[in-house]
């Protein structure tokens, strides 16, 4: 039998980021944001994180605003401000747009103050957290920022969805040619990668999903229906209980649950579910960006080597016996950019029907794909 992966074709990069930016045009996101969402997205494509770029394009962007629950258009108002600190309110517009701009003036005001903080509600999804905590990296800054989510977690000894995946990213740069970017959900996964199973029809590995029961659960297509009635859990990195340390995560995935939502005053856990009174309305998403300016507590150049003196140390240490190598965080995205540089994103069937309904809908015929030979 033939699988998901023996029919995965790959497509370039520029293609794709192009064809996005026109679907996000079509349906009626400015150019200029349109630009910036086409450009986060494929940037996960590009870093290997196939649960974040195009895969999403369709379920999580293009339905949610045609279905009326985000907008195309974005209104961002700054709630407000101090030299070092603003609150934004994204009034449920494209959540790349508002996230950058956002990051964009915490790293503003750390060029004056040394650090800046910028807290947002009422935003939406807003792709790879990593995005962001480049922006600051790219700035001789180091970069946090998380962001709260629709209910997915259950809290250790609990089986109720409670808290989002909640990434937690941490950005700093260093003398080497890619920056330490630690980016992952709080949860041991996350509804993108779980989604990733789907198209590629696979089961979950144990451990990831539980019932109501508290017993693991497998079968990815109906958890992901699960997840969003409330039958299904993720469990908190970590894992069920507390002897692999499940209370970490659930204890992390509460820090970024608050810092995007108490500071802003924005919604949080069942308030994130999308629904009201039985109807679908906008997910009125939480971030916090923090910019901190390098320059304000030593010379980047020495900040730069010291951070990679730790990264080769620790690549350098001694190895498990079947162990290739030691990774630090964002090689292995680093490594996966320059494979992919000249073969570009993998494209499954089932995102080859995704692209293919969008192409069709929004009328861009003048697009060709190496599947319509």
């Amino acid at each position: 039998m033939t699988t998901s992966e023996e029919q995965t074709i790959w497509v370039p990069f520029d293609i794709l980021e192009k064809f996005m930016r026109d679907v996000f045009m079509s349906i009626g996101v400015p150019n200029a944001d349109a630009e910036v969402c086409a450009e986060v997205l494929i940037e996960a494509d590009k870093r290997g994180i196939d649960s974040h770029g195009i895969g999403r394009m369709k379920p999580i962007y293009y339905d949610r605003i045609k279905d009326g629950i985000q907008f195309a258009k974005t209104n961002f108002e700054i709630v407000r401000e101090t030299p070092a600190t603003a609150v934004i309110d994204g009034h449920h517009g494209m959540g790349h747009v508002i996230s950058k701009r956002a990051m964009q003036m915490a790293i503003d005001k750390a060029k004056e103050t040394g650090m800046g903080m910028v807290a947002v509600r009422n935003s939406t999804h807003y792709g790879i957290a990593g995005y962001y905590a480049l922006m600051a990296c790219e700035a001789g800054m180091i970069g946090v920022n998380g962001s709260n989510a629709r209910p997915s977690i259950a809290p250790t000894f609990g089986v109720e969805n409670m808290l989002g995946t909640n990434p937690l990213t941490f950005g700093m740069p260093s003398d080497e040619d890619f920056p330490f970017v630690l980016d992952c959900a709080t949860s041991v996964t996350q509804r993108g990668k779980i989604e990733w199973y789907d198209r590629a029809g696979k089961d979950l590995p144990p451990g990831w999903v539980i019932d109501e029961a508290g017993k693991t659960r497998t079968d990815t297509h109906q958890i992901l229906k699960d997840l969003v009635t409330g039958k299904a859990a993720l469990t908190p990195l970590g894992g069920l209980g507390e002897e692999t340390g499940g209370y970490k995560g659930y204890g992390y995935a509460t820090v970024v649950e608050i810092l995007s939502a108490a500071l802003q005053q924005g919604a949080f856990l069942k308030g994130l579910l999308g629904l009201e009174n039985g109807k679908r309305v906008p997910y009125k998403l939480g971030h916090f960006f923090i910019a901190m300016n390098v320059e304000a507590f030593c010379d980047l150049a020495d900040f730069k080597k010291t951070t990679g003196d730790i990264l080769r140390a620790l690549r350098e240490s001694k190895k498990a016996p079947d162990a290739e190598r030691i990774y630090t965080a964002g090689e292995k995205e680093h490594l996966a950019g320059l494979e992919r540089k000249d073969k570009g994103a993998p494209v499954n069937p089932a995102l080859r029907k995704a692209i293919d309904t969008m192409r069709a809908e929004c009328k861009l015929s003048d697009y060709h794909f190496p599947w319509d030979a």
